[in-house]
């Protein structure tokens, strides 16, 4: 029983307390799959302050047949390389007692690594400052004109002007597929 002045607030009480809880649902998730083949799914981003983390989701089919997704945690990785990913999958496989032989399904989203698509030029705007300012500002600046219809309104108008004006003098080109409106899209790590 507690005492008038336990109240559990205090937040090494409350993170031992939702730790405990952790552990017990992934144990029963695990208890759940059993011998079953599963799938795994991960999500590769970064937290606010830029580290680099892993989400791993397990999805399987319980005994009554029904397809359950279950989140297993957060990994914070070094880097998103696919040998980093693997091991910190495998560490939190061996941890829960899981085994690789069950996986018949993998998932990465956000893990541009994994298709091999774009590596280098997020691992050049990572390791050059002038490069990741760049991007930071072109993702800014999306964030301002997007965020406004009266905005992107004003961009498009003057967009059209210059290019009417530019055709008109014979700077700009016209035919198929040129001087197309393309829509400016929110940047991720690997856009």
């Amino acid at each position: 029983m507690l005492q008038k002045n336990e109240k559990l607030t205090s937040p090494t009480i409350q993170k031992d307390i939702v730790n405990c809880f952790s552990k017990e649902m992934i144990k029963f998730v695990c208890d759940e799959i059993g011998k079953v083949v599963f799938g795994i799914l991960v999500v590769e981003s970064s937290d606010v302050s830029k580290k680099e983390q892993m989400t791993i989701v397990l999805r399987y089919i319980d005994r009554l047949g029904i397809v359950k997704e279950r989140f297993i945690g957060v990994v914070h990785v070094l880097d998103t390389s696919s040998l980093t990913l693997k091991a910190a999958i495998d560490t939190v496989f061996s941890n829960i007692n899981l085994s690789m032989a069950h996986v018949r399904g993998q998932s990465y989203d956000g893990v541009s690594n994994m298709s091999g698509a774009f590596n280098v030029v997020v691992a050049v705007a990572k390791k050059h400052d002038d490069v990741a300012e760049l991007f930071e500002q072109l993702d800014w600046l999306v964030t301002v004109v997007c965020g406004s219809c009266k905005r992107k309104d004003m961009i498009r108008d003057i967009q059209k002007e210059r290019v009417a004006t530019e055709i008109g003098i014979g700077e700009t080109e016209t035919g198929k597929w040129l001087n197309q409106e393309i829509s400016l899209v929110q940047a991720g790590d690997t856009r």
